[in-house]
């Protein structure tokens, strides 16, 4: 499946008011059967803006679906920070990114860039830019210099069995801290699943992280 990620505007408010301890708290993902986002990207801060709002729909729950009503808890979370110049993953010359991967140069220069325009390298290496912010073009690729150090949230994929016959379906899926009350619950960040993604019959419904990107990938400058 194509997975769009996009982080809530006020996750940075949520962290500030201590709201969120990533490595310590339940974290959950919640599956939406429907989402129309319009403005909750920008002005949700807590579940009920998603889901008692009613703007998100959550996944039908019990009996054959496997889903539990309120989503899963991640298990295996991880909080890591690397440096731009110790990033594992290095630019190639004819070598096809999509969006949002995450390189280095080979002649490592203190900064990292983000794929914002996927398609395939240029056989030669580019100029990098090393300010924040700028981009540049690199055969049918743009690379973007968005900072100095990766922030990485990985946790294990969150998977839910179907029982058969018995069917589950999903267009997005919501990260959130669960306090127990959605009021309270701070929102993280959401997946965008491109359209309705369906398990059944025994199937699984499987939230699968990008091998590089985890959770949530954000940069420091």
């Amino acid at each position: 499946m194509a997975v769009t990620v996009a982080v809530y505007g006020k996750l940075q408010q949520s962290l500030w008011e201590g709201r969120i301890n990533f490595a310590t708290d339940t974290i959950k993902a919640m599956l939406l059967q429907s989402y129309t986002v319009g403005s909750t990207q920008d002005t949700a801060q807590f579940l009920s803006d998603v889901v008692t709002a009613g703007v998100g729909v959550e996944a039908t729950g019990g009996g054959s679906t496997g889903y539990t009503a309120g989503g899963q808890a991640l298990t295996g979370k991880v909080l890591s920070y690397t440096a731009a110049n110790s990033w594992s993953t290095q630019r190639a010359n004819s070598t096809a990114y999509t969006l949002g991967d995450v390189v280095r140069p080979a002649s490592a220069n203190g900064y990292v860039y983000q794929c914002i325009v996927a398609g395939t390298s240029g056989g030669s290496v580019p100029t990098y830019p090393t300010v924040i912010g700028q981009t540049v073009t690199d055969g049918g690729v743009t690379w973007a210099c968005v900072g100095r150090g990766v922030l990485l949230l990985r946790s294990a994929d969150p998977s839910w069995t179907t029982g058969n016959p018995g069917t589950l379906s999903a267009s997005h899926i919501v990260f959130y801290k669960d306090t127990g009350t959605p009021s309270t619950s701070p929102v993280i960040l959401y997946w965008d699943l491109g359209g309705s993604q369906v398990a059944s019959n025994g199937g699984a419904f499987t939230a699968q992280e990008d091998a590089g990107e985890g959770l949530l990938v954000s940069f420091t400058g």
